[in-house]
This record gives C-alpha cells, sequence and structure tokens, in this order.
C-alpha cells in the first residue's frame, strides 16, 4: 500500500545553536535513513518540501505496522507534526459501497 506522508516542524521557538544539534542530530540522521529507505523502495518519492521545514514522500508499505513503524524510526519523527493520507481507492470504495447499503436498507434509494 502507499500512502503520502508528511512531516512539518512542529516548534519554530528554537535559537540559531539549537538549530546547529537539530541539523546534526535530527535532519542528517533523517536523510541518510530516507536514502537508505528510497534504495529499498520502502519510500517511493518525495523530499523536502520549500519553504517550510517539512518532509513529504510516498511510503510503499505492506502494512499499517509497517508504515507506523517506518514512520516513527525517522530521527526527526518526535519533533514533527505527521500526517498521513492513504492512496487506496480499495478501502474507500468499502466504506462507500457500505454507505448505500445502509441508505437502500433504509429505504433511501428508489
Amino acid at each position: 500500500m502507499n500512502d503520502l506522508v508528511r512531516l512539518k516542524l512542529a516548534d519554530r521557538s528554537a535559537n540559531p545553536k539549537d538549530g546547529i544539534v537539530f541539523i546534526a542530530q535530527r535532519i542528517l540522521p533523517t536523510l541518510e535513513l530516507c536514502k537508505k529507505l528510497e534504495g529499498d523502495k520502502k519510500m517511493v518519492a518525495g523530499g523536502r518540501l520549500s519553504g517550510a521545514i517539512a518532509l513529504s514522500w510516498i511510503v510503499n508499505a505492506e502494512s499499517v505496522q509497517e508504515r507506523d513503524a517506518l514512520i516513527t524510526s525517522l530521527p526527526v519523527w518526535p519533533l514533527m507534526e505527521t500526517t498521513v493520507t492513504p492512496f487506496t481507492c480499495d478501502v474507500r470504495m468499502q466504506a462507500v459501497q457500505a454507505r448505500l447499503d445502509q441508505m437502500k436498507n433504509q429505504g433511501g434509494a428508489r
């Protein structure tokens, strides 16, 4: 399954000295891990977002658990706001079909 994963820095109130530590201990190790994940075909496409301290990738994982483990393994993750958008039509189709069936059973369709 493929998902769009966006990570955006949650707090920008750090001073420049903290920025050195942030880059050395969080950003560079995260980018190194992402490079490996791209080679392993776990991160299909993406990268940094312009004008923000943010990253966006399409992640390829076999399960929600694998996807979550991959995201939380990123050194920068604890400092980021994370959003995940699934790219799966099957799950949405099942939900819509269930809603349609419910509406039909309630007499809503003629």
